[in-house]
């Protein structure tokens, strides 16, 4: 039952996580734009294995699916590793995400500006993993009482 409930948390980390980037993408020029960077991702890494990579909408949907799992698996780590400490795993592990998303698309070979447009732009993308971690650890806490 643990790992059901840790896997239902981490998931709805990784929706919120999303939602966040989906939502304020279409408001503010400065927001953190994710979806362009595993955009890029998912098409170079399809290409480096001759395979045709999809476009437009089938792009965009198979990039959503593919962060949503992955978020999802990074996220259910928090709840597997025990009720201890955590609200503090959970924004450890966010924190650690999100300087992740903003440090490491570079080194990949990937453009990062979709994440390091500005200041703002980085603070965000940190906020949004951030606040990912704490709903998972929320949600764990709230499986756990019932």
């Amino acid at each position: 039952m643990k790992v059901l409930k840790a896997i239902l948390a981490g998931f709805a980390g990784a929706a919120a996580l999303n939602i966040l980037h989906e939502t304020v993408r279409r408001f503010d020029r400065d927001a953190p734009r994710v979806d362009l960077l595993g955009e890029e991702a998912l098409t170079k890494s399809l290409k480096s294995l001759n395979i045709k990579a999809p476009t437009g909408n089938n792009l965009y949907a198979a990039t959503l699916a593919g962060d949503l799992i992955s978020n999802g698996i990074y996220y259910t780590t928090i709840a597997m590793s025990g009720s201890k400490n955590l609200y503090l795993k959970g924004a450890v592990a966010g924190l650690t995400a999100g300087l992740g998303a903003i440090k490491l698309p570079d080194k990949m070979g990937l453009d990062d500006e979709p994440v390091t447009k500005t200041d703002k732009t980085k603070a965000l993308t940190v906020a949004w993993y951030l606040i990912g971690g704490l709903v998972t650890a929320a949600v764990f806490n709230r499986l756990n009482r019932d």
